[in-house]
């Protein structure tokens, strides 16, 4: 098993907790929910239980439609499962849990009981389908998963010195070096074209061959697919995932939605772009018409661009209907040679690293009328009470219009300012080039 940051926040929450709420992992599927809860069961508690939804006999699902003798839940668990449960030293685990509402409402019952631990886990959790007819427990604690952040990356290919020593660079502000920062662009570019799931690591450790990399990504879109079609049978939600990288490399203002689905508008198809971010496979990232600390406050719902969780799945989302040796990305992008419409892909990778440390994603476009054209700045961080513009550059990384237009417009708001690119680590100012590398510290 990988080493997943998620497994010491699953230990702090077993130990601020003491059995008084469960705990969700909301994940997309195959980012290692089951792997990590599974772990988690055998090294911390005397025994655990895990049932999988997803596949349980329909006679395990039925014993959550009448919980009202738990005496008797519990001995028809340990009966169909085979496993001693402990008080208060064993742990239950409802993975796969949207399969079975009911067993998500007993949660309520089962903490209040306060006999065992509970973590539940969930894919594409429903919006609305799988929840209208129960009662969402306050008991429940929710944390996010997602797929392997670079410096688990680098902890699975074996290299467990280099990101403490990037932590140092980035904290005391010091560079690198040409041929350094030349290694360290192509390890990332590597765990670009890998991604974080887990399943695509272990193909590239054990093969060291990304077409066998590419058939493990492709397997999982097509999963992925298969949920959606599930949900919307329409195969809305399909269409709007597939063409994340072609209206990334429009550049447009937002996600054209129009442009994907005829005759159709972001408010037209709310629920299904809702159930689409709800599925943890996407990241959302909302313009805001105030660039300000409070900029949830002033989102526009219906300008948005969507990003895909996993850059990997995305250099194989571009060419999966074409045969591997069709895929120029591989090659172009661990060489860096891609070409200026393959740029979104540092753009999506800049997306994913906020995204995994907490941020919620922000962009921001403006028209100036002296000069009769638009800017845009990639992506906008609330920090110390100030915001902090961020633009992302593949190549010619010395011009920044548009964050030096936002700069001028907003200058009693601007924080740092972060150029984020392939070159090395440079300060001038309040304002500091960032190699992709490094832009996991912000």
């Amino acid at each position: 098993m990988f080493k997943r940051k998620i497994y010491d926040k699953l230990l702090e929450w077993k130990e601020t907790s003491k059995g008084r709420t469960a705990l969700l992992i909301e994940g997309a599927r195959r980012v290692g929910k089951s792997t990590i809860v599974t772990e988690f069961g055998k090294n911390e508690y005397k025994s655990y239980i895990l049932i999988d939804f997803a596949f349980a006999p329909t006679g395990v699902k039925e014993l959550f439609n009448d919980i009202s003798d738990l005496d008797y839940l519990f001995l028809q668990l340990q009966l169909q499962f085979k496993e001693d449960l402990h008080e208060r030293n064993s742990l239950i685990i409802f993975d796969e849990v949207q399969f079975c509402p009911k067993a998500r409402q007993a949660v309520k019952k089962l903490v209040e009981d306060g006999r065992y631990d509970y973590i539940e886990t969930g894919s594409l959790i429903s919006i609305k389908k799988n929840v209208e007819h129960i009662l969402i427990p306050s008991e429940e604690r929710k944390i996010e998963m997602f797929p392997m952040d670079f410096e688990e990356f680098l902890w699975a290919i074996g290299d467990n010195t280099t990101n403490n020593i990037l932590r140092k660079f980035y904290n005391e502000k010091i560079s690198p070096g040409q041929d350094q920062n030349r290694a360290l662009m192509r390890k990332f570019r590597l765990y670009m074209l890998v991604g974080g799931m887990p399943q695509a690591v272990k193909a590239y450790i054990e093969t060291n061959n990304f077409k066998f990399v590419d058939e493990v990504k492709r397997d999982i879109i097509q999963l992925y697919e298969e949920d959606f079609y599930k949900i919307d049978s329409s195969g809305k939600i399909s269409m709007l995932f597939d063409s994340i990288p072609s209206e990334l490399s429009r550049h447009s203002s937002r996600y054209q939605v129009s442009s994907v689905l005829k005759n159709q508008r972001a408010a037209t198809i709310s629920e299904e772009i809702a159930e689409l971010v709800a599925s943890k496979t996407v990241l959302i990232s909302y313009h805001s018409n105030d660039p300000s600390v409070g900029m949830t406050t002033n989102l526009s719902m219906e300008h948005f661009r969507l990003f895909m969780a996993d850059t990997g799945l995305m250099v194989t989302c571009m060419f999966k209907d074409k045969d591997f040796t069709d895929n120029i990305i591989y090659e172009k992008l661990l060489n860096n040679k891609l070409s200026k419409n393959l740029g979104v892909l540092y753009e999506n990778i800049v997306a994913q690293t906020l995204a995994f440390n907490g941020n919620k994603l922000f962009y921001y476009t403006f028209y100036d009328e002296t000069q009769k054209r638009s800017f845009e700045v990639d992506f906008l961080l609330s920090k110390d009470n100030k915001v902090s513009p961020i633009e992302v550059k593949s190549s010619n990384y010395r011009t920044h219009r548009s964050m030096d237009e936002f700069a001028n417009k907003y200058s009693n708001r601007i924080n740092t300012k972060y150029v984020i690119h392939t070159q090395d680590l440079k300060k001038n100012g309040n304002l500091i080039y960032l190699p992709f590398y490094l832009a996991q510290f912000i």
